[in-house]
């Protein structure tokens, strides 16, 4: 219970204007990985890059003080490679074989919250997690834990102190003031500060639309980014188009889009019993949005999709954190759960009419068909913006709905590939993309000379199968008819650093299996006694 009201309290001072942050325990000094070294050479490997280019191996990857400073074609496949045309090692450098295996880039989560104290989530725990998926940078949208924490860890990832990855901290707007925002100067004065304290930049809820105006275009002068979840509370003065146009640069998930799209109302169509504060009714009629809004191809859904291009809009849909809403089974037994859920979490997931996200009241067929037909319409919007050059990002939103860290930003992949993308744009959504919305794709996102060196590193072709690429891999039928588990990220490298992925999986299934010991807790579906 105790979960349940942290959340709720921190859900109510998010509606009505205020911010609190309940902190979670900070990441310990980092113990894991070999390196950096002056020097390495990732050997042999087949590149799969972010900026859309077909695979191409083996090369040699050459890194050089966290700076990537040559690829090299050293073969073709299927033909030994002849060692004397490969990069030299110098003296103090490192070697890494990576001969048969797959590199990307190192993969950008644009919406991962570090943990939450409701969640029982401290930052070792998420930032293992992360890592063990290739996962090297996070923007944290709303810096729950408080924006000092944020920016502490922050700092010591970028020193690479903690095990963690790169950090971007948008600060919940209104964060830290001593009442609610109630006037446009008020507002340009609170982003001036927040600037001024180290943000990267901000995440809105939304608020009336001079507040919104002021805001956003204060913030845009400062050179900062932002993002923005347009609650329903605020979203039928100011939805998404009015943001993209005032300077907002992301949006989150899909609120404040399809009433963009609207022809014949303002807002969604609301039972008369709706309460907003009802978690069932909330996410149940946010199932029938989409099938309110404009119809695919139509002249306003073009118009409105044509604009946000001509703004240079990012797309941030976190798939994922919904899918329990179409397929609540699928989302509550995912195998990894019992190994890499902890206690607490699993009791934040549970049915509740207190803990946000967990609207399983009475959760059917019904429900689930709605949102079947809300993903098709939804996705139809996402893949045609991101064929027509749209960005599009891939982001987890996890520590709700079932969703687990790490695991649920491989299944944005998959769900990215639903939705349309070829393989290869799903790989660009998740490092490219990512990286030109944060506005670091001078130094991250794909691999090239001169950008920092993160990379994920697997034993199977993850185009050929996302699947692989969960820390639980894929099953495989062998040729000798043995039933195996192939993949899962093999190294994670940040900075140059090497990280055993799988090391790092076994870290948080320990931790997971001692506060299991220490709580005496068993995994058990809901109602099961």
């Amino acid at each position: 219970m105790k979960y349940y009201l942290k959340s709720l309290l921190s859900l109510l001072l998010l509606i009505f204007g205020f911010t609190a942050t309940a902190q979670v325990e900070k990441a310990p000094p980092r113990t894991e990985g070999e390196g950096p070294w002056p020097q390495l050479i990732i050997r042999g490997v087949t590149l799969i890059n972010g900026n859309g280019a077909p695979p191409t191996g083996p090369v040699d990857i050459v890194v050089e003080n966290n700076k990537i400073s040559r690829v090299q074609t050293v073969g073709y496949p299927g033909v030994p490679i002849k060692q004397e045309s490969r990069p030299k090692l110098k003296p103090g450098g490192k070697e890494l074989d990576a001969e048969g295996m797959f590199l990307l880039p190192g993969f950008v989560d644009v919406h991962g919250h570090i943990g939450g104290e409701a969640q029982g989530a401290d930052a070792e725990y998420v930032f293992k997690l992360w890592m063990a998926h290739g996962i090297t940078t996070v923007r944290d949208p709303s810096a729950g834990n408080g924006l000092d924490w944020v920016l502490d860890q922050k700092k010591k990832s970028a020193t690479n102190s903690i095990v963690a990855p790169r950090i971007f901290a948008y600060t919940a707007f209104g964060q830290g003031s001593e009442g609610p925002i109630s006037n446009p100067e008020q507002a340009r004065s609170w982003v001036r500060e927040n600037a001024k304290k180290g943000a990267d930049g901000i995440k809105f809820f939304g608020a009336p639309p001079a507040i919104m105006e002021a805001a956003l275009e204060e913030n845009k002068k400062l050179g900062l980014r932002a993002a923005a979840h347009h609650a329903q509370m605020a979203v039928a003065k100011w939805n998404v188009l009015h943001s993209a146009r005032a300077g907002l640069t992301s949006m989150e998930h899909w609120y404040g889009l399809p009433e963009a799209l609207f022809t014949d109302r303002t807002v969604q169509d609301y039972p008369a019993d709706y309460n907003y504060n009802n978690e069932q009714h909330r996410f149940s009629e946010a199932g029938k949005l989409w099938e309110q809004a404009a119809p695919p191809y139509s002249e306003k859904w073009n118009r409105v999709m044509n604009e946000l291009l001509e703004l240079d809009f990012t797309l941030s849909p976190t798939f994922n954190i919904y899918e329990a809403s179409r397929d609540l089974m699928r989302a509550r037994t995912a195998e990894w759960h019992k190994d890499y859920t902890l206690p607490s979490l699993w009791e934040f997931y549970q049915p509740s009419k207190i803990s946000h996200g967990s609207y399983w009241h009475y959760w059917g067929t019904e429900e689930e068909i709605a949102w079947k037909r809300n993903y098709q319409l939804w996705m139809t919007f996402v893949n045609e913006y991101k064929n027509r050059g749209g960005r599009v990002t891939a982001g987890s939103d996890s520590g709700f709905i079932f969703q687990l860290y790490g695991f649920a930003f491989i299944r944005e992949l998959e769900l990215l590939r639903e939705a349309g993308f070829h393989p290869m744009e799903v790989i660009m959504a998740a490092t490219l993309n990512g990286a030109e919305a944060l506005g670091v794709a001078d130094q991250l996102g794909s691999v090239e000379v001169g950008k920092l060196a993160d990379f994920v590193i697997v034993e199977e072709n993850p185009l050929a199968n996302l699947k692989v690429l969960y820390g639980t891999g894929a099953i495989k039928l062998t040729e000798d008819n043995e039933v195996v588990r192939v993949g899962g990220v093999k190294y994670t490298i940040k900075d140059g650093i090497i990280y055993d992925a799988k090391a790092l999986l076994d870290d948080v299934k320990t931790m997971v299996e001692k506060r299991k010991q220490d709580t005496e807790f068993e995994l058990k579906q809901p109602g099961v006694e």
